[in-house]
């Protein structure tokens, strides 16, 4: 099935949770983690999206994925709607938050990965660390990603995890 015919109108934006982004958000959200995923909505709308930075992917009008970033640096919430999924929405979500994390001289990033999205995190320079745990019925693992060396720069690659004892 073909989403898209023309792939350079999708594009990703940084917005606040407010007004009709507020509710395309909440919609995309719903669609993936309590219709897909039955996820209790009460566990998602958890009171954190009014100080968190958003990233919404667009495909035209449309709006196709979601996620988030805390001020702590975790991010979390990211979620494609189905039939847009592997057109690179995902990446595009991760990356506008690594960027923003970038922006504001984060050491780190960091997520609690579904287990089935491992690979996926690890694409984008995440790495493992702790153990397996189950939130909300579904197994996930901690990942994080370094951005700034002890220096305060910017970590190229490769650039050692002293955490987790991976690349990050």
């Amino acid at each position: 099935m073909g989403v898209l015919s023309c792939p350079d109108k999708i594009r990703v934006e940084r917005v606040r949770f407010e007004g009709r982004i507020k509710e395309h958000i909440k919609g995309i959200r719903h669609a993936v983690f309590t219709c897909e995923q039955q996820v209790d909505p009460a566990l998602d709308l958890d009171g954190q999206d009014l100080t968190a930075v958003h990233a919404l992917v667009m495909a035209g009008p449309t709006p196709v994925a979601t996620g988030r970033m805390l001020d702590d640096g975790h991010i979390g919430r990211v979620a494609v709607l189905k039939p847009y999924r592997g057109i690179g929405a995902g990446q595009m979500i991760v990356n506008a938050l690594v960027g923003q994390a970038l922006e504001n001289k984060m050491p780190r990033v960091f997520l609690g990965a579904q287990i089935h999205a491992v690979s996926f995190y690890e694409r984008l320079g995440f790495a493992e660390y702790g153990y397996p745990y189950e939130e909300a019925g579904i197994s996930h693992i901690h990942m994080e990603k370094i951005l700034l060396t002890n220096k305060g720069t910017n970590c190229g690659n490769p650039c050692y995890n002293f955490q987790s004892g991976h690349p990050a």
